[in-house]
C-alpha cells in the first residue's frame, strides 16, 4: 500500500511537488509541529557561534526547507528516468576514481546527510561497467517504510546492505572477482564507549565512525569523499574528493580526519544543506569511561 501510494505520487510534476513542500511541509514541520526546532538551534549555536542569531535563524529556515524539498525529490526520483537523475546529480572526478576502483578492484565513498543525500545511490550509473555499487544502511523497524525505502535505494542498479553484513558481502564479491564500490553515510553519532576517533569538528568535540578507513584499510581500496552542493532546487554537483588512494600507507585516524575536515568545508560552504535535526553532539569524550 505505501509502495503504491509513493509511486502514485512520483508521478507528479516535480514543481507541484514543491509547493506541497512550501505550502504544506514546511508550515506544518516548522510553525506547528515545530519538528526538533530547538535541536536544529541548538547544533547551529554551538557550530556557528561567530554567527548572529538572526544569521542562525536564517541559516534554520533555509534548512527546514531544503529538508521539505528532500522528501519530496526523494518520492520524486522512484519515477524519474536514468537520464533525468543524470541530469540532477552529476558526480565529478569520476575519471579518476573509477581509474583507482578498476586498478584497487573496490573502493569505499564516504559521504554526509548533505542535500539529498538519497539521489547518492544513483552513483551506479556513473561507475567502470562490472563494478558493483553497494550501500550500507539500517533496516528500520517499520517493515512498510523500510520495503519502500529499498525500493526507492535499489532503483538504479545498486544494492543495499545491512550494517552487520557488509563485511562477509565485501568478502564475498572480491572472492568471486566482482569489483564493489561501497556507500557508507559516516556522520552520524556513534556511542562514545566504542568510538575510537574524536576531533574538533565544527568547534566541538565529536567522535567519528570510523568504518570507512577500516574498510579501506583491509580491503586496500581507495576512499573518497562525496562533496555535495546544490547548484539550483533539485539539482546537485556531487565532487568524488580522493581522501586516500592507498589506505594501507595511513596513520590510524588520518582518513577519518580527512573526512571530518572535508565535511566541515561542505557544511561552511552551504550550511542549510546538512541535517541539523540529528541530535550530532549529544555524546562526548568523557561520557563514555
Amino acid at each position: 500500500m505505501l509502495l503504491r501510494c509513493a509511486s502514485a505520487l512520483s508521478r507528479l510534476p516535480l514543481g507541484v511537488l514543491y509547493a506541497i513542500a512550501d505550502t504544506v511541509l514546511f508550515p506544518v514541520m516548522y510553525h506547528v509541529v515545530r519538528y526538533r526546532r530547538e535541536v536544529v538551534q541548538m547544533n547551529l549555536r554551538l557550530a556557528f557561534p561567530e554567527k548572529s542569531e538572526a544569521e542562525r535563524k536564517q541559516i534554520a529556515k533555509a534548512f527546514y526547507h531544503q529538508f521539505c524539498y528532500t522528501l519530496v525529490e526523494i518520492l520524486y526520483g522512484y519515477h524519474i528516468s536514468d537520464e533525468e537523475m543524470r541530469q540532477r546529480v552529476v558526480f565529478e572526478n569520476m575519471e579518476e576514481v573509477n581509474r583507482l576502483v578498476d586498478a584497487a578492484g573496490g573502493g569505499i565513498f564516504m559521504l554526509a546527510h548533505m542535500g539529498n543525500w538519497e539521489w547518492q545511490a544513483s552513483l551506479q550509473q556513473w561507475l567502470s561497467p562490472g563494478v558493483k555499487e553497494l550501500n550500507v544502511y539500517r533496516k528500520l523497524k517499520n517493515l512498510g517504510m523500510d520495503k519502500l525505502m529499498l525500493a526507492i535505494r535499489e532503483k538504479r542498479g545498486g544494492a543495499c546492505v545491512e550494517k552487520q553484513r557488509i563485511l562477509r558481502e565485501m568478502v564475498r564479491y572480491r572472492a568471486e572477482h566482482q569489483p564493489v564500490i561501497v556507500g557508507l553515510l559516516s556522520d552520524q553519532k556513534p556511542r562514545p564507549e566504542v568510538t575510537r576517533t574524536w576531533l574538533t569538528f565544527m568547534h566541538q568535540e565529536t567522535g567519528f565512525l570510523d568504518g570507512g578507513e577500516m574498510l579501506g584499510k583491509k580491503f586496500g581500496y581507495p576512499v573518497f569523499y562525496v562533496y555535495i552542493t546544490r547548484t539550483s532546487k533539485g539539482h546537485y554537483r556531487s565532487r568524488m574528493e580522493v581522501l586516500s588512494a592507498d589506505p594501507k600507507q595511513t596513520k590510524e585516524g588520518e582518513i577519518t580526519t580527512a573526512y571530518a575536515r572535508a565535511m566541515e568545508r561542505n557544511i561552511i560552504e552551504q550550511p542549510e544543506l546538512w541535517l541539523w535535526s540529528h541530535n550530532r553532539w549529544k555524546w562526548h569524550h568523557h561520557d563514555g569511561m
